[in-house]
């Protein structure tokens, strides 16, 4: 439930940040450093399919999202060093970069875990892979895990 690992100091139950509830896990995702390499891998040699590419400049990332049947991995390839996952390779080295919570509202997920306490990365929501609204919590605010909100466009 996100309102154990989300609070950081937060006062007693009930006073945090009880209207966030994930869904489930919406994704995790993996730096590469070869995203071409890396998407021939996952599906020729685990039967992954290739799901949705795309260049996200904003964050300075190349992504691929790969399904495993109902399960899916997000490749994360750096346009360059000086980027958040340029710099997580080069300290690094490939490997689990975030771990991604889908929640019905993003706005609301980061109003009540900063209204918890909770160290943001981004206090509005952007724009992730396939357009979805995406938003991160600090590492440390998690254990030491880089951490996403993710909201999917419901169909009305």
């Amino acid at each position: 439930m996100l309102t154990q690992w989300a609070r950081r100091g937060a006062g007693p139950p009930g006073s945090s940040i009880e209207t966030v509830q994930p869904l489930g896990v919406h994704h995790v995702g993996l730096a590469v450093a070869d995203l071409d390499e890396a998407v021939e891998s996952y599906t020729s040699l685990l039967g992954g399919v290739l799901e949705h590419r795309d260049v996200l400049p904003d964050q300075g990332v190349e992504a691929a999202s790969i399904l495993f049947g109902s399960s899916r991995i997000e490749l994360l390839a750096p346009t360059g060093n000086d980027t958040p996952v340029g710099r997580f390779l080069a300290k690094r080295g490939p490997g689990m970069h975030h771990v991604a919570y889908e929640v019905e509202d993003v706005a609301a997920a980061l109003a009540d875990l900063a209204a918890a306490g909770t160290e943001l990365i981004d206090t509005v929501p952007r724009r992730g892979l396939f357009g979805l609204q995406v938003a991160f919590i600090h590492p440390d605010a998690v254990h030491g895990v880089l951490t996403e909100v993710v909201a999917v466009a419901r169909l009305t």
